[in-house]
């Protein structure tokens, strides 16, 4: 039988670190009663507690050990925490945003681009699904402006394809044709908006991007509506994107 790991934190920092209030919010809660561990009302902030015990006004507490979630990006949200307008954190609770270490997103996705995204604060996961060495691919669902002009997909296919503002060539990249405007572009990198400056490389321009896999995972097979989320554990997020069973 495996026994459960016990995590004991002092519950101010602990409360703190998870987005809900200051320590000194803590001392008030405290006083009010709102806080209790193993149903009891601490005598002190600093006590050290198990995590797994601690209610705020009897509800456990948000995802202790760590978060990480799938995500479906909406058009005009923005992958930040600091820029003005919509962010993708609007979608989330507010005390996501505090939490430390950050919630972030891993990679991007820009403002008009809509699609697949994780976020996380679990940094290995997040190299390993953002680092080229890993070969993870991505796949985008791409609307362009004018008709393909027909060796696209072998300009792409060859790994010589060069960027303006980059000194290196794109990774051999998979296009497929779906119609002379509509195309999925396999990627196995994640350069700044890389689908976007491939097709103006080529003279063209997208109208509509959308992020639909990464890896094996599709947003099709998981139902969200944009803007909405589920949370998974980083371990089955990741055999979902390897496609393990």
């Amino acid at each position: 039988m495996i026994q459960k790991q016990v995590t004991y934190e002092r519950l101010d920092k602990l409360l703190s670190r998870l987005g809900y209030g200051s320590r000194n919010d803590v001392r008030y809660w405290l006083k009010e009663g709102w806080v209790t561990v193993q149903g009891s009302v601490p005598k002190s902030p600093s006590e050290r507690v198990d995590v797994d015990t601690v209610e705020i006004e009897g509800a456990p507490l948000d995802h202790p050990h760590g978060l990480t979630i799938i995500y479906h990006k909406p058009l005009g949200s923005v992958c930040s925490h600091k820029e003005s307008g919509r962010l993708v954190y609007d979608d989330f609770p507010a005390r996501w945003k505090e939490r430390k270490p950050a919630f972030s997103c891993v990679g991007r996705l820009d403002k008009e681009t809509s699609g697949l995204l994780f976020l996380t604060d679990d940094g290995q996961l997040n190299h390993q699904i953002t680092s080229p060495k890993y070969h993870v691919p991505k796949r985008y669902d791409v609307y362009l402006a004018e008709a393909l002009r027909g060796n696209e997909a072998e300009l792409f296919a060859k790994g010589t394809l060069m960027l303006d503002g980059d000194d290196t060539p794109c990774l051999p990249a998979e296009l497929i044709v779906h119609d002379a405007r509509h195309v999925e572009v396999v990627l196995q990198e994640g350069r700044y908006h890389q689908v976007r400056r491939m097709f103006a490389a080529v003279g063209n321009h997208v109208e509509g991007l959308a992020r639909t896999h990464v890896g094996a995972l599709s947003l099709a097979d998981l139902a969200l509506p944009a803007g909405g989320y589920c949370v998974i554990a980083p371990e089955q997020l990741l055999n979902a994107i390897l496609g393990v069973k």
